[in-house]
This record gives structure tokens, C-alpha cells and sequence, in this order.
């Protein structure tokens, strides 16, 4: 009787075979399996319900060189989906490939809305170096394709860059431009900013002045500058013909040319000449 008692209350997982407990196992995964797939199509069914279409987009930004009408008639019959089934990410690249968008954020509203909020590119220069003229850079100093012809009026400067610039080149030319255009400001203002392969920068003011800056870090750039720009008064009450060119690579000093006159300023001159101050040459 003790006995049979306890084998009464052996657990019974404990006394079945385990190719037995496998099969179990794998009925019930198998189960499992149905009903998710079960689950899965219903929800693929409840998501293409014509409840569920799309029937708004609702699209807003700050824009100016694109109106909301375009951009909605742009990318309109390139969406696929409904309010559960459309990717996303996918429906951001599609607003972002119209001209002058920079960024898009796409998200959904219940139950059939999509709303979409668009920042535009704000142009900051062009963009211009060996292999292309025909791009632009933004003020967060990326580079992007447009019609230059849309800025045409706008007398932005030019981003003149080595060849096969660097991811950071935009950005890095960008903020020593800021930099320097303030510096110069009393000389004029800046056309195009230049860097070569070598990482020696020079600019062109909108007078057709020159300079050339050499090569160092932005702060060494716009001190050099600054320097320049400091003294040149003086050599002009002295020498009072416009700038034609000015050449900073000088380790104390640099070389003016100007209109119609030539000579040297600020203790260094040109290592082939014994001295500085030299009277100014008249130009053949």
C-alpha cells in the first residue's frame, strides 16, 4: 500500500519516456507557431483594411525654395503603404530626395494621418573644386546638389577646394571663412576662399585683390591675417595705391604688390633682396 502510494505520486514528466516528452515539446511549438502565424496574418489583414489607408499628409517647415504643394506633389506617388505597412525610413529618404531638403521626420497619426516636417538647406557658399562647379555648401557646412541658378542673386562666396576634397574640407573652409570675413572686412569682402592639396590657403576679394596665407591652423590663419590687415595702413599713407596683391608666407613678414607700384613692408623682403622698404618699382 506504501508503495503503490508512492508511486502514485511520482510526477508523471519523471516516468515518461523522453522521445515521448519531445514530441511533446515539438506539438506544442508547433502550435505555438500556428497561432503566431495565425496573429501575424490577421494583423497583416487589419493593417490593409481601407480603415487603415492613408488619407492625409500632412506636410510643414520653414520653407522657401520649395512650397508645400510641390514637395507633396514631388513625393506623393512615390509613398507605398498604409498607416501600418510604410517603412518609415524609407518614406524620410523620399522627402529628402527633393531638391533643397535637407531633413525630413516622418512620423504617424491614428489612424491614417502621416505628418511630416521638412528643414530646408540653407545656403552659406558655393562649393566648387577640379572636378565640379555645380554644388553648394550649407551653413552646417555640408555639401548638397542644387540649382546653383536658384542663388544666383544672392552673391554668396566660393568654397574653392582641393581635389577629391575630404568628408570635413566643407566645414573646415566654411569656419575659417567666418572667421576671416569680418578680418578683411576693411579691404573688401571675400569672393573665394581657396585651399590646395598641400593645405595652403588663399583668398580673392571682391575688389580683385589677392592673398596669400599659407598654410597652418585656422588660428594661425586669421592672426597672420589680422597682422596684415593691422599694418597696411601705414605702408598705404606711404604708398597710397590699391592692393593688388599680398603674398603672407613670410615667417615675419610679407610682400605687397600694388596697382601700378611694387615693394616690401612689415622687416622681411623677398630672399633674393638684401633689404626691405625699397622704393616702389613702377610695373612694365
Amino acid at each position: 500500500m506504501q508503495a503503490a502510494a508512492a508511486l502514485a505520486a511520482t510526477p508523471p514528466d519523471e516516468t515518461t519516456p523522453s522521445d515521448v516528452r519531445w514530441m511533446n515539446l515539438a506539438t506544442a511549438a508547433l502550435a505555438l507557431g500556428l497561432v503566431g502565424l495565425l496573429l501575424a496574418s490577421g494583423l497583416v489583414r487589419l493593417a490593409h483594411l481601407p480603415y487603415f489607408r492613408l488619407e492625409r499628409i500632412e506636410v510643414d517647415g520653414d520653407l522657401e525654395r520649395n512650397s508645400l504643394a510641390t514637395v507633396r506633389a514631388n513625393v506623393v506617388n512615390r509613398l507605398q503603404g498604409g498607416f501600418f505597412s510604410i517603412d518609415l525610413h524609407k518614406t524620410r529618404e523620399v522627402f529628402e530626395s527633393v531638391p533643397w531638403v535637407r531633413k525630413a521626420v516622418v512620423r504617424r497619426v491614428w489612424p491614417n494621418e502621416l505628418r511630416v516636417v521638412l528643414e530646408e538647406h540653407r545656403p552659406a557658399a558655393y562649393w566648387a573644386h577640379d572636378d565640379r562647379d555645380d554644388q553648394l555648401v550649407n551653413t552646417f557646412g555640408e555639401v548638397f546638389d542644387a540649382n546653383v541658378g536658384d542663388v544666383e542673386d544672392e552673391h554668396l562666396p566660393t568654397l574653392h577646394a582641393p581635389l577629391n576634397p575630404n568628408p570635413d574640407d566643407a566645414a573646415v573652409m566654411l569656419d575659417v571663412l567666418h572667421r576671416l570675413q569680418p578680418v578683411v572686412k576693411p579691404l573688401g569682402e571675400i569672393d573665394t576662399l581657396s585651399m590646395t592639396e598641400r593645405g595652403s590657403w588663399s583668398l580673392e576679394l571682391d575688389n580683385d585683390a589677392t592673398i596669400e596665407i599659407g598654410r597652418g591652423s585656422p588660428d594661425e590663419l586669421v592672426d597672420r591675417v589680422e597682422r596684415f590687415v593691422r599694418t597696411l595702413p601705414e605702408l598705404k599713407r606711404q604708398y597710397p595705391a590699391p592692393l593688388q596683391h599680398a603674398d603672407l608666407r613670410y615667417p615675419e613678414g610679407y610682400a605687397v604688390k600694388l596697382r601700378g607700384t611694387s615693394t616690401w613692408a612689415d622687416g622681411t623682403p623677398k630672399p633674393v633682396l638684401p633689404k626691405v622698404a625699397a622704393k616702389p618699382k613702377a610695373q612694365p
